[in-house]
């Protein structure tokens, strides 16, 4: 099955996880759009979704599903999203689509984050995908810094010749060169740093399920 395939077949897979009558998290990203598509076939069934992008929103939107702002409501039994990386504990990088933030507002609302990836984003130790972390843009400077001193190399991430900015009206950091061998004390060691808006280690916010999607069929991971 082509890459796009295995996107649909997670998506699909992922509505088993609806508590019909409440709110769904939603997060963004070419996979969640292929969850989005299939959630309208239970759009009924559900009161309706908060969103981690104005992307999704939108999605959303379109097939005729409420969407709530995140201060709307109390707690969320489910979270699906994509990840750039996952590894076998259940830890990802996210960040490849600019939602971080909002992506992590979501997840930390939720009783449980379902990760849905094809099985190219599966891997030992994160680090190979370039992280991204959203900054306060006059911190650039010293923040890049402070990667290089830890071996990593960084770049503005650009659209259209210039900064682009997200959601939240800040800019992101791409990192590469990075071994993440501690997602835990990473994410909290970056999240100090002056400046860091969310650092895209999702580790206090990790999956407890995976979605995997492979040649054979879906694969279910729990941490």
């Amino acid at each position: 099955m082509s890459q796009d395939e295995l996107k649909t077949l997670v998506g699909q897979a992922a509505l088993s996880f609806i508590v019909p009558g409440e709110i769904v998290g939603v997060g963004s990203g070419s996979t969640v759009n292929k969850f989005i598509a299939a959630l309208a076939s239970m759009k009924d069934q559900i009161r309706g979704a908060v969103s981690s992008s104005l992307a999704s929103t939108e999605r959303l939107r379109a097939l005729g599903i409420q969407v709530f702002d995140s201060n709307e409501v109390d707690r969320l039994s489910v979270y699906i999203d994509g990840a750039d990386e996952i590894d076998h504990q259940g830890h990802m990088i996210k960040g490849g689509g600019a939602a971080l933030t909002r992506e992590k507002i979501v997840a930390a609302l939720s009783s449980k984050f379902v990760c849905i990836v094809d099985e190219s984003k599966l891997v030992q130790t994160l680090g190979k995908f370039p992280l991204p972390v959203e900054i306060i843009p006059m911190a650039r400077r010293r923040i890049t810094q402070q990667f290089e001193a830890l071996g990593g190399r960084v770049q503005v991430r650009l659209k259209g010749g210039q900064p682009l900015v997200t959601d939240n009206g800040q800019i992101i950091l791409d990192v590469s060169g990075l071994q993440i061998a501690d997602p835990r004390a990473f994410e909290l060691e970056i999240s100090q740093w002056p400046g860091v808006v969310t650092v895209g280690v999702f580790a206090f916010q990790k999956a407890q399920v995976c979605l995997l999607g492979t040649a054979s069929g879906v694969k279910t991971m729990t941490f």
